[in-house]
């Protein structure tokens, strides 16, 4: 059976998971899934403090055309967040001022762009999450078809409707929604391991005890041979 274009509903990371998911930083849930789902470091917040964590309500345009962006707002939930398979284009901007307020009003948690936006100083001071690969002054059209609710290939990691999505002044990971839930007890301790590292090493314990034997196992040093 062919799937319609737009898929209109899916399975959505509860609201719960995501709000416990979000109180880690977006390198931690990146880690414990094993160093994996981070999105290229090309996509970056329009201003360092912004954050966003939610479901993804994916959606796939032909560059610089946002017909189907507009569609997916019509669509998506409150606590969506909005990720767009813009194919990495620069050339126009898919969103402005006008589409976030409209995604801010609706309860839409941000946007998520593999593709550029515009009107960042204005998105900036209204204080709406916004990650981009990048800015551009000129609009898009709005007249070339795309879909909605299918995997899409943002930042070069595989997104589908409903996974976990997270972000900081890092950047943006992408944590499958069938395991976002199972990570967390594993993220839980990471945060009071590091913690007590750093605790360790302001106290004075600088040294890396693993570091021998990873430089032996590499080959650059011999056994028995030290730093």
């Amino acid at each position: 059976m062919t799937l319609p274009d737009i898929i209109k509903d899916f399975p959505r990371v509860p609201a719960d998971i995501v709000e416990r998911a979000a109180a880690f930083q977006p390198a931690i849930l990146a880690d414990v899934a094993g160093r994996r789902g981070a999105l290229h470091g090309r996509i970056r917040p329009l201003h360092s403090s912004m954050k966003l964590a939610g479901p993804a309500l994916t959606v796939e345009v032909r560059p610089g055309d946002n017909l189907m962006i507009h569609a997916a707002i019509s669509l998506a939930r409150p606590g969506d967040v909005l990720v767009i398979d813009g194919k990495g284009d620069l050339n126009s901007a898919l969103m402005g001022t006008i589409m976030m307020n409209a995604c801010r009003q609706l309860g839409i948690a941000g946007v998520v762009i593999d593709g550029a936006a515009r009107d960042s100083l204005d998105i900036i001071e209204m204080d709406y999450p916004v990650f981009a690969a990048g800015t551009n002054p000129n609009g898009p059209t709005k007249n070339i078809g795309g879909r909605i609710g299918h995997p899409v290939t943002v930042g070069g990691v595989t997104v589908h409707p409903g996974d976990f999505i997270i972000g900081d002044s890092d950047g943006v990971v992408v944590v499958e929604r069938e395991k976002i839930e199972a990570l967390l007890p594993a993220a839980e301790k990471k945060v009071r391991d590091e913690a007590a590292r750093i605790a360790a090493i302001q106290a004075g314990d600088t040294a890396a005890k693993w570091l021998g034997a990873a430089l032996r196992n590499a080959g650059v040093l011999n056994e028995g041979e030290t730093l």
